[in-house]
């Protein structure tokens, strides 16, 4: 495809993608790309990335296109401008010709011509704008973050690099990037987990034999890190409480050498059912899938029974935005309030899997101290048979621990990871 055809498919797919705003950005690209199969490798990563650079930049396109209705035209039109481009060079590129953007009205060139010559950011954005989060949640991150805000926000907003973790029941770590490197992708050791390799940028290594063959699989390096956390041994039991699709479950069994057990448990039977396939490329054989019901005994009749219990509970996903940068548009009060409330009642469930000596192990990955230290310091309060284990002794590894605290607390713009945090608690009585 030709520069205008890639556009007009990018302003396409964003028009969609903004219309179906309660549909992550990434389900709608999917299905747009499966019902266009014509459209090449190529040209799906160029089309995703224009997509995405919008996204990414979506609350200061629309403060600049502010006194018009703002399109999926415009709102590409005007990151054109703002990545240096003339607005005669727009104007050709939406000639209206076979395979192009329709042609620019004399609105539209009015207003993308106010913005050409400036950069992006403004002085007269609002903080929200500029850091391009809802208004409501700005003061929440500034409690979280105080004079480092800004830092903080302006990583969630840059580009995610391919995080992978070596499946050490098929590869060492050394053995998975030789691997890749055969398919033509360079692959770095991530600096904290001892799994994980980093490529730069969106790659396409699922269609490849090192993934095909089960010696990697995605996983951000922070994600590995909270498997790490739960420092699951072999022959231990283990719990999954909220496993969706496996890839902590399948990080887990991999340090465990399939030896011991682990119950994936979740409400979702078709996340369940989207763990098959990755327990089966990876070679996972320890691994027991339950279903969550109401009224499900299961729960009473293991209580107090597993060595180790993490919960990766549901959150607002505020660390990982860089990933998904459409998801910051769709988040509400309404949202953080109900998370809060569940993340609370899930904790009080899968604590009493908790033998005594056992672990319970919580992670999100959010940003925020509603749903992280604040979350903690409740459950604390309404189960005095658990203690905090201080960072410093329930971090398993030899390498230094990558933050200071009680918590392990994650973000980009200091560890290059996704957002995210986890709290050891061991029951003593």
């Amino acid at each position: 495809m030709m520069t205008a055809g890639r556009i007009a498919a990018a302003i396409e797919l964003l028009d969609i993608i903004e219309s179906a705003s309660k549909r992550p950005a990434d389900a709608v690209a999917n299905d747009y790309f499966r019902a266009r199969r014509f459209i090449g490798s190529g040209d799906r990563r160029a089309i995703s990335e224009r997509v995405w650079s919008v996204l990414r930049a979506r609350r200061r396109l629309g403060w600049w296109l502010r006194d018009t209705p703002v399109s999926g035209r415009l709102l590409i039109a005007a990151s054109l401008l703002t990545e240096g481009w003339a607005l005669p060079g727009v104007v050709q590129t939406y000639s209206g010709g076979q395979y192009a953007a329709a042609a620019l009205n004399g609105a539209e060139k009015a207003v993308l011509g106010k913005i050409e010559g400036h950069t992006i950011d403004h002085p007269d954005m609002p903080d929200e704008v500029r850091a391009e989060v809802p208004d409501w949640i700005l003061p929440l991150l500034t409690a979280r973050f105080g004079t480092a805000t800004p830092a903080e926000l302006s990583a969630l907003s840059t580009e995610a690099p391919l995080d992978l973790r070596a499946n050490l029941l098929k590869a060492t770590r050394e053995e998975a990037q030789a691997a890749l490197a055969a398919e033509g992708w360079e692959a770095l050791p991530t600096p904290y987990s001892p799994w994980g390799l980093r490529i730069d940028g969106r790659r396409p290594v699922t269609s490849g034999p090192a993934f095909q063959n089960g010696l990697v699989e995605i996983q951000d390096e922070g994600s590995q890190l909270i498997a790490i956390m739960v420092d699951a041994h072999p022959g231990m039991r283990v719990v999954d409480w909220c496993a969706g699709a496996g890839g902590k479950t399948l990080a887990m069994a991999s340090r465990m050498r399939n030896k011991g057990q682990i119950v994936a448990c979740d409400v979702s039977r078709s996340r369940l059912e989207g763990a098959v396939p990755r327990l089966r490329r990876a070679g996972v054989h320890n691994v027991e899938r339950h279903l969550v019901e109401p009224g499900d005994k299961w729960l009473k009749r293991r209580a107090g029974s597993f060595d180790k219990v993490l919960v990766d509970a549901p959150c607002t996903g505020t660390g990982t935005w860089r990933r998904n940068p459409d998801a910051r548009l769709r988040l509400t009060e309404t949202d953080l309030a109900e998370l809060v409330v569940k993340q609370a009642a899930i904790l009080d469930d899968a604590q009493t899997l908790v033998r005594k000596g056992g672990r319970l192990i919580y992670a999100t990955c959010s940003l925020l101290l509603e749903e992280d230290q604040q979350q903690i310091a409740s459950f604390l309060v309404r189960h005095p048979s658990f203690a905090l284990v201080p960072l410093e002794r329930a971090w398993p590894l030899e390498q230094p621990v990558p933050c200071g605290g009680d918590y392990l607390s994650l973000t980009p713009a200091r560890h290059g990871t996704d957002g995210f945090f986890a709290a050891v608690l061991e029951r003593v009585s």
